[in-house]
């Protein structure tokens, strides 16, 4: 089939990469504009865009696929189906309908839970135990398409958002391929979304920000769901930690947010009598180390309360 791409981030290069490597003829890739990055603010191409000049694939990056010129590139290349993952713009209805497949996308999650931005991210932090990838023709509304193909997968107990990334990436790339072909062969139905909606919205910095009243397989779970980025932290001396890796740890009584161990772990008295251990941090302005690397350098006295 000849392909046009509409993919930004690295999770989405991974399945155009698969479509590449493929029978079908990868006619134009559409990708989010470059963008500032770190503290130097270098403009810099998507991981999507790199991957397709490597293969000399034709790129465009318009500010809106809204406008005309977005629909008579697109008209012009005349493309069997358009691919889409993670490409971050709602496609209006004329570029909905302008291919003979129409437009298929790649969603993380088990649709029709997790509509949204950051789907991967979510489901760790709502403790879900079981994700994976659907594939669906894409309607005007978002995420909210008929559905073509699931597949399923398990999630870790600690597993991070980064390293379900890594996997759903490749789930998604295969599928794709699987989707694909039982398309152009007929050999698929689409399915309306059944069952109870759930949303993903963009994650930002601030959502991230621990509160020790919880219970601790909530901040066990949102540790693990916003790293590596915006990750957990909280607050200490005016300082901002980064909480990298946890562990559930003892019951107690102690008020929440009391430190209650401070020598290999730094432990913390969490909501309903339980405690969460940081094993793994960052102190603002510092290298990511050990708690007990942390420990050995700043002393943290028995019941400190973290959040005062």
């Amino acid at each position: 089939m000849r392909i046009v791409f509409m993919g930004t981030p690295d999770y989405a290069a991974v399945t155009l990469d698969s479509l590449i490597k493929s029978e079908h003829e990868i006619c134009a890739v559409f990708a989010q504009p470059d963008k500032p990055v770190g503290r130097k603010q270098i403009l810099t191409p998507p991981p999507v865009k790199v991957l397709a000049l490597e293969n000399n694939i034709p790129v465009f990056q318009p500010n809106s696929v809204k406008t005309g010129e977005a629909y008579d590139i697109l008209k012009q290349i005349n493309p069997d189906v358009i691919v889409v993952v993670a490409y971050g713009k709602i496609l209006p209805k004329e570029i909905l309908e302008l291919p003979k497949y129409g437009c298929v996308n790649g969603h993380a999650s088990l649709l029709p839970k997790y509509r949204g931005a950051s789907p991967i991210q979510w489901c760790i932090v709502k403790g879900e135990k079981e994700t994976g990838v659907t594939t669906m023709l894409m309607d005007e509304g978002m995420d909210t398409g008929d559905i073509l193909e699931v597949e399923k997968v398990q999630i870790g107990d600690d597993e991070t958002a980064e390293e379900l990334f890594d996997r759903l990436s490749s789930v998604s790339a295969q599928l794709m391929l699987s989707t694909l072909k039982k398309l152009e062969n007929g050999e698929i139905t689409p399915k309306k979304q059944t069952g109870e909606p759930s949303y993903a919205p963009i994650i930002k910095k601030e959502m991230a920000k621990l509160d020790f009243s919880k219970p601790a397989t909530i901040i066990h779970n949102a540790v693990r769901g916003y790293y590596s980025w915006p990750c957990a932290f909280f607050f200490l001396d005016g300082k901002r930690i980064k909480v990298i890796k946890t562990k559930i740890g003892d019951k107690t009584q102690k008020e929440s947010g009391t430190v209650i161990a401070n020598t290999e772990n730094l432990q913390i008295a969490c909501g309903d009598g339980t405690s969460i251990c940081i094993t793994e941090l960052q102190v603002e302005g510092s290298k990511p180390m050990t708690a007990k690397q942390m420990l050995c350098g700043k002393s943290i006295p028995l019941g400190t309360v973290i959040g005062e």
